[in-house]
């Protein structure tokens, strides 16, 4: 489902300047080989790991792999403060700039500002001019997205609990990602290479051409026994009417189209256990069972499964 470094440099051009690599589902995309063609074309690279809070590949955190790392912080991830999200960069350059757009492009931009914080003496206040506070200087085109109290307290109080989080919202996803080879050739998941560590997001499903059923009928029928469910992304540019500015058609970008008509993705958070993860997977073979003549997989479990997907809406 990530990006495919096979197929990045027949798509650079003169204009390109950043290769952008997903980390979807929170699975690690392949970053040497990235890394290696944005050095030899000259090219930032910036890490979209909204959703592979905990995520490592090679023994580095995802995030820190590139020049710049994008984080979620929305309610649904492993690490919240309500909305909002973080960028990551081990290059000051860089970081100066993200703090002058996360205020409206202000010209004030230091890391830590003395005004704000003790009321102290700045030597940049004036920098532009006698009668210019460089609080006040609008350097850029920015934003409003400075985080707030309540947010940051909310975000805190969530590293407290990050790692009992991260290991098992991990163990619901490496469980259900083991037994799924059972529901071959119909339905497809990621795998974990030896290299690396999901980012337990939640497990995504992939319908595969071999199945008589439609995505609609799948998920109909895990809603009509509690088990929610969310749709992958569509592909931005072909299927989604806000790009269509960028002048790109349907069949552009083939797979990503795919996984927009026929993905879905099932929480696995960390309210959920064992006895609800096999409650899923029996749920899934038996509608299996019900579009096919074979016989019904049994999930063994050492509970007995719920009536229903306790823990409904949860990712």
């Amino acid at each position: 489902m990530n990006i495919d470094p096979h197929q990045i440099e027949e798509k650079i051009t003169d204009r390109t300047r950043a290769i952008m690599p997903v980390h979807l589902m929170g699975k690690p995309a392949e970053m040497d080989s990235i890394n290696d063609i944005a050095k030899h074309y000259g090219l930032f690279v910036v890490e979209d790991a909204a959703e592979a809070h905990g995520a490592t590949y090679k023994g580095n955190n995802v995030g820190s792999l590139a020049d710049m790392g994008a984080f979620s912080l929305y309610i649904a991830h492993i690490v919240t403060t309500v909305e909002g999200g973080i960028v990551t960069t081990d290059r000051s350059d860089f970081a100066e700039i993200l703090r002058s757009l996360r205020s409206h492009g202000r010209a004030c931009k230091c890391e830590s500002c003395v005004l704000n914080r003790s009321s102290s003496y700045c030597a940049k206040r004036f920098s532009y001019g006698d009668s210019m506070d460089i609080r006040f200087i609008f350097e850029r085109i920015g934003f409003s997205a400075k985080m707030n109290e309540l947010e940051a307290a909310i975000g805190i109080g969530n590293l407290d609990i990050y790692q009992k989080i991260l290991s098992k919202r991990r163990s619901n996803l490496y469980y259900l990602i083991s037994q799924f080879k059972l529901f071959n050739p119909y339905l497809a998941t990621i795998e974990k290479e030896p290299h690396e560590e999901i980012g337990p997001h939640a497990l995504p499903i992939v319908i595969q051409e071999e199945a008589s059923f439609t995505r609609r009928q799948f998920v109909r029928y895990l809603e009509k026994k509690g088990v929610d469910t969310r749709t992958l992304f569509s592909s931005m540019p072909t299927q989604c009417a806000g790009f269509k500015y960028l002048d790109h058609s349907l069949g552009d970008f083939p797979n990503a189209e795919y996984i927009g008509d026929q993905g879905i993705h099932i929480g696995v958070h960390q309210d959920i256990g064992r006895r609800e993860c096999d409650y899923i997977l029996n749920v899934i073979s038996d509608f299996i069972s019900k579009k096919k003549r074979s016989r019904r997989v049994k999930i063994v479990s050492d509970h007995q499964s719920p009536s229903r997907h306790s823990k409904r809406g949860k990712t």
